[in-house]
């Protein structure tokens, strides 16, 4: 397949910041860009070429994508299945409905990464509120309980330590929905890998980088990731095994747990340009999200090389700090145009280098 010529269109779902950058990384191959998000104002549309305002799994919105775009891709992991489904019937979509239908149950994402070699967390399904003991009984504590669809950034989730209270209806209290539990990890610290892979089956990783979380967000990313060579090998050779195994086209984010010894074993995934990835922009010839387009529009992937650097997410207030930022003119800044700042509202990110 020739890649797609300079003024192809290409459609993203979802108009959060990921997809912003995307389109942004689109903009210097000369394609056009069309959003579909049900919200008027989003990071996406500032610019974009064109924003259909409609919810993500709308026929109507899904046919008009399909007719104006080359191929389309998304930002986000809980579109709609039924809808990606349909859409990959009318258009190309990359990456396809497989990774999605994966990556959205977390037991099924835990069964998957089991089955192509990966080692995880112990884990057990919640499926009603009968199962809560039982299953709290096999996996022990601590361990923490999920709900098995469209939890992030800590939310949809329960540690529960020995001296933890479970709450008197631990299933109810998480939404009534499936849940999982997984074993605690004994990690010395968490990583993660994006790798991306081509429409001819090139696949290539960047550097892992070491991962800071608070209250379940990501705060800060270095690289490289101060584990061993060996280590970093075998995070490597996890992300391409991951992407092979999907027959994955485009970008994907995978965390892991780094272990005493140096093992590894996977959190999960991200079927998408991921946050732990956004220092690829300053040092990296080709960065994640023109990797993404890269592979979603049939080109070669660029080069993935780093250097050392540092990124850090400016959340909620933390975002009127960026001023200082700039002026010490160590730092870039990327900011997302969001409107509004809320508590634990991702605002923006910084990155600079480091010897």
């Amino acid at each position: 397949m020739s890649p797609l010529p300079t003024g192809a269109t290409v459609g993203i779902i979802g108009g959060g910041q990921l997809g912003r950058m995307l389109a942004l990384a689109a903009a210097r191959f000369g394609y056009r860009v069309v959003v579909l998000e049900p919200g008027p104002d989003c990071p996406a549309a500032q610019v974009a070429n064109e924003h259909l305002v409609a919810p993500y799994d709308d026929p109507d919105a899904l046919a008009t994508l399909a007719e104006r775009c080359h191929v389309v891709t998304y930002e986000f992991e809980n579109v709609p299945l039924a809808a990606a489904r349909t859409l990959a019937t009318k258009v190309v979509l990359r990456p396809g409905p497989e990774a999605l239908r994966v990556a959205q149950d977390r037991l099924v994402e835990k069964e998957f990464l089991r089955s192509i070699g990966l080692g995880t967390a112990s884990y057990a399904p919640i499926s009603r509120a009968d199962d809560v003991g039982p299953v709290l009984g096999a996996i022990g504590r601590p361990c923490i309980v999920k709900t098995r669809r469209l939890g992030y950034d800590g939310k949809g989730q329960l540690r529960l330590d020995e001296a933890s209270r479970v709450p008197g209806d631990l299933y109810r209290h998480l939404g009534g929905v499936p849940l999982i539990a997984e074993g605690f990890v004994d990690f010395v610290c968490e990583i993660s890998v994006i790798t991306a892979r081509s429409v001819d089956g090139d696949i290539r990783s960047f550097t892992p980088a070491a991962n800071e979380h608070r209250d379940g967000i990501l705060r800060r990313s270095v690289v490289p990731a101060d584990v061993s060579p060996a280590t970093l090998e075998a995070a490597a050779a996890a992300g391409a095994a991951l992407v092979e195994a999907l027959d994955y086209v485009g970008v994907l984010g995978l965390e892991l747990f780094v272990l005493d010894d140096g093992s590894i074993l996977a959190n999960e995934f991200a079927p998408r340009v991921h946050n732990s990835g956004h220092w690829t922009e300053l040092v990296c010839p080709s960065d994640q999200f023109e990797q993404h387009v890269r592979a979603v529009t049939g080109h070669p992937l660029g080069d993935p090389t780093s250097a050392p650097c540092e990124m850090v997410n400016l959340i909620g207030d933390e975002l009127g700090g960026w001023t200082e930022l700039v002026a010490s003119g160590d730092w870039r800044v990327h900011l997302y145009g969001k409107g509004e700042v809320r508590p634990d509202r991702k605002m923006g990110h910084a990155t600079r280098r480091l010897p």
